[in-house]
C-alpha cells in the first residue's frame, strides 16, 4: 500500500459466545456473538430495524429468529442463515472499528477457534471479501501468544465457549503436532450445569442463558469462596436456590480432560525444554476465568517437578490484541488481498 493511503490495522477475534476487536486506532469493542432476525412483521415494527447484534439480540430472542453461528469451533453446517450471522458480526465489528468510514483502508487479522481454522478458513476468506482489503486469518491461542509475546517455550490454554485450544509455542508458526482441542469448554459447562440443577432442583424455572450467567458469576474449581446462591422462580414466585454443589460439579468436569491434554502435548516437548514450558502454561478466554482453575492445573504439574499456570491479563481482548500485534508486524507478503 502506498504511504500516503491512511490504513488502519485491525485484530479480530471471532468467538463463539464473544467477539472483539482491537485497532491501531486506540480502539477496543467487544460483542456478544448472537444475531437475530425479526420473524414476523410485528416483531419489525417493536426492533425498526433489519437484523439485530450481540446483547440486544440476545435480550430480544423472544422476537428474533435467533442464531450463534459458532458451534463446538465451527461454523454451523447447512445453514446459510449462520452464515449469515458470521457475516453480520464481523460486518458489525468492521463498523465499529471504522466508526464507518469505509474510506480508509483496512487490513485484518483475524483469530478464530483452532478448527474453524482447520475447516472454516475458505468461507471465513469468502465471508470477509469486500470488508478488508487485506487478511490473515490464524488460530486463537496463536493470536494469544504473539500479543503477550510468548512465543518461545510456553503453553497456551484458551478457554472458549465451544472449543478449549491448547497450543505448544517453539518460536515458529505452530504445527498441527503442536496443538490440541477439546470440546469441553464453556458451553459443556452449561449444559452439565443445566442437567444438574434441573436433577437437584427440579421446581426452579431457568433457561441456558441464566445458566451462562450463573457460571461466569459464580463459577470455581476446589473449595467454594462463597456460596453460589441465585434467584430464580419457582412456581412464578422468585426464590433464593443454592446451587453451590452443582456449580463446583460442573467447573471440575474441565479438570480431567484439560490436565490429561496439558501433560500429553507437555511429553512431546524436547526433553531439555519440558522445564521452560512447565513453567510458562497461560490461561486465556473467557473460560479461564473460573476461580481456581490456574490453581488446579498447577497441582497436575507437581508430579512432573512442578510448573506455573497463569492467567492473561485480560482474557476478554488477549485474542484480538494479540491478532492486531500480528497485524502491526506482517509483512506485504504475509497479506492476502481480498477487497476484490
Amino acid at each position: 500500500m502506498s504511504a500516503k493511503e491512511k490504513v488502519l490495522s485491525v485484530g479480530i477475534d471471532l468467538g463463539t459466545s464473544q467477539s472483539a476487536i482491537s485497532t491501531s486506532a486506540g480502539a477496543h469493542h467487544v460483542v456478544d456473538s448472537y444475531v437475530g432476525w425479526p420473524v414476523d412483521m410485528v416483531a419489525r415494527k417493536v426492533m425498526k430495524k433489519p437484523v439485530v447484534i450481540g446483547a440486544e439480540a440476545l435480550e430480544n430472542r423472544t422476537m428474533l429468529d435467533l442464531h450463534r453461528p459458532l458451534e463446538q469451533g465451527l461454523i454451523k453446517e447447512g445453514s446459510e442463515k449462520d452464515l449469515a450471522a458470521v457475516r453480520e458480526i464481523l460486518s458489525h465489528l468492521i463498523e465499529l472499528a471504522t466508526e464507518g468510514n469505509r474510506e480508509t483502508r483496512t487490513r485484518a487479522v483475524v483469530g478464530v477457534p483452532a478448527e474453524t481454522m482447520r475447516v472454516n478458513k475458505q468461507q471465513l476468506r469468502q465471508i470477509m471479501r469486500g470488508m478488508v482489503d487485506s487478511l490473515i486469518i490464524v488460530s486463537e491461542p496463536f493470536a494469544v501468544a504473539y500479543g503477550i509475546e510468548a512465543l518461545l517455550h510456553t503453553m497456551i490454554i484458551d478457554v472458549g465457549a465451544g472449543t478449549t485450544d491448547f497450543c505448544v509455542m517453539k518460536g515458529r508458526y505452530p504445527t498441527e503436532e503442536d496443538q490440541r482441542t477439546l470440546t469441553k469448554a464453556g458451553d459443556s459447562v452449561d449444559d452439565l450445569l443445566a442437567k444438574l440443577i434441573d436433577e437437584r432442583h427440579p421446581e426452579v424455572q431457568f433457561s441456558i442463558h441464566m445458566v451462562r450467567g450463573w457460571k461466569e458469576q459464580y463459577g470455581f474449581v476446589g473449595e467454594p469462596a462463597k456460596r453460589a446462591l441465585v434467584t430464580a422462580p419457582v412456581h412464578g414466585k422468585a426464590q433464593k436456590v443454592d446451587i453451590t454443589d452443582a456449580v463446583r460439579a460442573a467447573c471440575e468436569s474441565l479438570l480431567a480432560p484439560f490436565t490429561e491434554t496439558m501433560l500429553d502435548l507437555l511429553a512431546a516437548v524436547e526433553p531439555e525444554y519440558q522445564e521452560k514450558v512447565r513453567q510458562n502454561v497461560m490461561l486465556s478466554g473467557r473460560g479461564s476465568r473460573i476461580h481456581g482453575l490456574a490453581e488446579e492445573l498447577e497441582k497436575a504439574l507437581v508430579d512432573l517437578g512442578g510448573g506455573k499456570v497463569r492467567l492473561v491479563d485480560d482474557p476478554v481482548f488477549a485474542g484480538a490484541n494479540g491478532s492486531l500485534a500480528i497485524a502491526l508486524d506482517a509483512d506485504e507478503d504475509d497479506w492476502e488481498k481480498v477487497s476484490a
